[in-house]
Order: structure tokens, then C-alpha cells, then sequence
């Protein structure tokens, strides 16, 4: 199939009838407490619950279930340390179609171990993607390998938009859908599958506000690109060539979202609707946060993309959310270095129902008077009101608090 060929709706509904019963028919789910939250009337498709935790699957799939035999049996390439190589290496291995994954030398090793654990042959090479996708021009070349794009390819983008006709058949008559964008290919797919049911429904892109490829070349704006974005998922510094045409055509509307938005959603995906999800998976519930007025009693879906997100990086953005909430603080309080004041301080703020959680006491290493001294204590509350009644009370006693900053 000519890889510059644009895709269309018909492409689309032919991918979810090829795919059916292989990929998951993941819930579309309606948000209440985000609804609430929000004043939009709120519907999630859970494509964290693929069995890869992400929709990269449904592309991949297609992808090669419309390949020739004889490329079938060379084999595929990918180059990829996330969820397209998981998508692509189950269902190569769920084929019998031998799949080679190069992967940068810096990927983390529990993304290696399940991506091999898939079927994969694993190839690590380089420090970032332009290394990786050097060694994977040479050996697809060198073995006759067929080359799966995680987004600029229309078979890709064709089983991506099935996830739009899951919605359309399962859910309310959608007012707007909001779908993060990465290189395209999943807002690309959705807005043909859309725009061909039903053409009044708008479709709004969201893109990290440090990843505004897809937004440059469709205005062609120099905004800058790159950095350490929560949305790894989207982190694409070029758009694609094909997708960026599609956007172009269907796509009413792209919005930028910065990192603390981006946490903020994340965080209320999680507290509120129980669900987990990678921070792309949280940029469409971002978009709303940023500007609420816009969707307000407006029926809108959202994409939980995936659900692929560290241990460690979750639990930081959890407590981050608590401390910007006033729910968890860390003070600084200043007394007189004699016994009996971290006593009395604890007092204070146990008399207030505040919980104690954390106490770290300087006497050398400050710059105050040597008969002063300072502690750390980080308390657990019920909110920014019962923070500022501990603070007061605090204050009250005669003692200088700081509050220190996240």
C-alpha cells in the first residue's frame, strides 16, 4: 500500500471490522465526578485498559494484518521504547510475523524485559531516537524488514480512528471530542472516523505545551520544542507529514496545556475517577482544566490514551497535588534552641487535628542566632482552611513559620 496515500472514513470502518474480536472493545465510561467538576458532561474510552495499557495496538494491528504474505514472513521493524513497541511486538508474535524492536540503550530496563517478553527481538542502539531510528534504516535495509511508523502511515492511522467509531456506536451524540496529539496519528484516525458520522462534532488537538509540533506545522509557528514534559507519550518533536494534512483538513482546533495542568489532571483522573493513566492519557481532562467556560454543558469524549506511567513518577505527582491542595505541608518554624519547644510546637498543631507526619530539627546548619534553632515538620491536613488555622495558631504562640515551597 503506497505509505503517502491520505486515508479516509471508509479506511477506518474497514480496520474495525478487520481488527474486531483481536482488540480489546475497551468501556466508554460516563464521568460523573468529573463532569461535576468540570460543568461538561464528561465520557472517557478507557484505552488504558488495552492489554498494553495503550491504543498503539489497534495501528499495529491493522498494520499488519493488511501486509503481504511474503513481508509477513521477513518480518517487521519498529523503533520504539514505549507503547507502540509493545503493540506492535503482541501482535506480530499473536501472527506468527517475527518483529525486531531497536530500542535507545537508555530505555528502562522494564520496558526492555516486556517488550522481549512479547516476542521481540530487542536491538539496543544509540543515546535518544535518532540514534535508534539510524540502526533501524540499516537493518530494516539489510534484512528485507517491513517498517511499521508508530503514526505516519495510513494503515496505522486507519486502526487508530477505530477507537472513534467504538465511541460514536457506544456512546451520547458527542458536542466536541478532545484527543491528545503526539505525531497525529490517533487524532488523525478519530477525526476522519468523526467528521465522516458526524460532521458537526467538533474535534479539538492538545498537545504539551513543550511539544507544539503539530500546532507549528499546521500554523507554521517557531515555537520552541522540547524538554521534560509529564506527556512523554506526546513528546514528538515533528509532526507527521500525513497526519499533519489530515489535521489540518478535519481538526477545528489545537490547544497547548503546560506541566502543572497536565499534573493537576492526572492527579484528579486518579482521586476522582479511580482510573490510571499516563500523563498523555491526562491531556484531553487538561484542556477543560485550562478552559472550562468552553465545554461548559457541552457533551465532550475524552481519550485515556494509556496507562503506562512509573511507580515512582505517580507517587511524586500525588504528594505534589497534595502539598499544592494545602493538604500536605511542610513548615519551618523557628524557636528558641531549649527543651521542651518541639514538644510544644507538636502540641499546637495536634490541638488543631493536624497530623504530624515528618520532623527534621537544624541546629548547625543555619543562619540563625546561636540561641535559635529551626524545625522541618510536614503535617498532614484536611485543606488549605486547616492549614492556615495550624499556621495561625502557630503564629499566635509567638512562633515565625514558613511555609516551604513545592
Amino acid at each position: 500500500m503506497d505509505a503517502l496515500r491520505i486515508p479516509a472514513a471508509e479506511d477506518v470502518r474497514e480496520a474495525a471490522a478487520r481488527i474486531a474480536g483481536r482488540i480489546k472493545r475497551t468501556p466508554l465510561v460516563h464521568a460523573r465526578k468529573l463532569s461535576a467538576i468540570t460543568g461538561a458532561d464528561i465520557w472517557l474510552k478507557l484505552e488504558n485498559l488495552q492489554y498494553t495499557g495503550a491504543f498503539k495496538e489497534r495501528g499495529a494491528l491493522n498494520k499488519l494484518m493488511l501486509m503481504p504474505e511474503t513481508d509477513r514472513e521477513r518480518g517487521v521493524i519498529a523503533a520504539s521504547a514505549g507503547n507502540h513497541a509493545q503493540g506492535v511486538a503482541r501482535h506480530a508474535q499473536a501472527l506468527g510475523v517475527p518483529a525486531t524492536i531497536v530500542m535507545p540503550v537508555t530505555t528502562p530496563d522494564v520496558k526492555v524485559r516486556q517488550t522481549r517478553e512479547l516476542g521481540a527481538e530487542i536491538v539496543l542502539s544509540g543515546h535518544d531516537f535518532d540514534e535508534a531510528k539510524t540502526t533501524t534504516s540499516r537493518l530494516q535495509k539489510e534484512r528485507g524488514l517491513t517498517f511499521i511508523h508508530p503514526f505516519d502511515d495510513p494503515d496505522v492511522i486507519a486502526g487508530q480512528g477505530t477507537l472513534a467509531i467504538e465511541m460514536l456506536e457506544d456512546g451520547p451524540a458527542f458536542d466536541v471530542m478532545v484527543i491528545p496529539i503526539g505525531g497525529g496519528g490517533l487524532i488523525s484516525g478519530m477525526a476522519l472516523a468523526v467528521k465522516g458520522a458526524t460532521p458537526n462534532t467538533e474535534i479539538i488537538g492538545v498537545q504539551a505545551a513543550l511539544f507544539p509540533s503539530m500546532a507549528n506545522a499546521v500554523d507554521n509557528g517557531a515555537r520552541a520544542t522540547g524538554g521534560n514534559t509529564l506527556a512523554e507519550g506526546i513528546a514528538v518533536k515533528e509532526a507527521g507529514l500525513l497526519t499533519r494534512k489530515i489535521v489540518r483538513e478535519l481538526v477545528d482546533d489545537i490547544v497547548l496545556v503546560d506541566e502543572r495542568i497536565l499534573e493537576r489532571a492526572l492527579s484528579i483522573i486518579m482521586m476522582e475517577q479511580k482510573l490510571l493513566v499516563e500523563g498523555a492519557g491526562a491531556a484531553g481532562l487538561a484542556a477543560i482544566l485550562a478552559d472550562p467556560e468552553r465545554y461548559t454543558g457541552k457533551t465532550v469524549g475524552l481519550v485515556l490514551c494509556g496507562g503506562n506511567i512509573d511507580a515512582r513518577l505517580l507517587s511524586m505527582i500525588l504528594m505534589r497535588d497534595l502539598a499544592r491542595a494545602g493538604r500536605l505541608a511542610r513548615l519551618r518554624v523557628q524557636l528558641l534552641d531549649m527543651p521542651g519547644q518541639l514538644v510544644k510546637v507538636a502540641t499546637i498543631i495536634a490541638n488543631q487535628d493536624g497530623n504530624v507526619i515528618d520532623v527534621g530539627h537544624h541546629r548547625t546548619y543555619s543562619d540563625l542566632p546561636a540561641k535559635m534553632t529551626c524545625m522541618d515538620v510536614t503535617i498532614d491536613t484536611q485543606g488549605q482552611e486547616h492549614l492556615d488555622r495550624i499556621i495561625g495558631n502557630l503564629r499566635d504562640e509567638g512562633y515565625e513559620v514558613e511555609i516551604a515551597a513545592y
